[in-house]
């Protein structure tokens, strides 16, 4: 297994404020340092990675964890978007969503999602969630920003 020094930087694309204070306390929490910024909708999360104004020094995300029912441009769009673009389709996108829908889950991958989640609404589930994905996705797993 590689291991990294360095931070691993996760894009949070959600609009809740209290699910954005919940994993950003989960990942506090956790054991790997993490760099976690914000996108709270759809359009800010393409400019971001795109590194469009006001992102333009925004740091590429190893993990993208991606809500699906957004404002302006929702998870759906943003995950085609990201996995059409040939800079950005080798990112992992994780959805944690409440969407528990089947057409949800077998569109989303359909678009090439890494991996479909349900967000808990218990609080201490949340917080289990948010450590699996830690334990997986930034310890277990190769990302390919850690081979890059």
């Amino acid at each position: 297994m590689m291991t990294t020094r360095r931070p691993i930087n996760i894009l949070l694309v959600e609009d809740n404020p209290g699910d954005v204070r919940l994993t950003q306390e989960a990942f506090r929490e956790g054991n790997m340092k993490v760099n976690l910024d914000v996108a709270r909708d759809g359009v800010e999360a393409i400019s971001y990675l795109r590194q469009e104004a006001p992102f333009s020094d925004a740091i590429m995300p190893d993990l993208i964890l991606l809500d699906l029912n957004l404002p302006k441009k929702d998870g759906r769009e943003v995950l085609s978007e990201i996995k059409n673009d040939p800079n950005l389709k080798r990112i992992p996108v994780v959805v944690l969503t409440t969407s528990n829908a089947e057409a949800d889950i077998l569109k989303t991958y359909n678009l090439h999602v890494n991996c479909y989640i349900n967000k808990p609404v218990d609080f201490d589930r949340f917080f289990e969630i948010v450590q699996k994905i830690e334990d997986f996705w930034l310890t277990t797993a190769v990302l390919p920003s850690m081979i890059a």
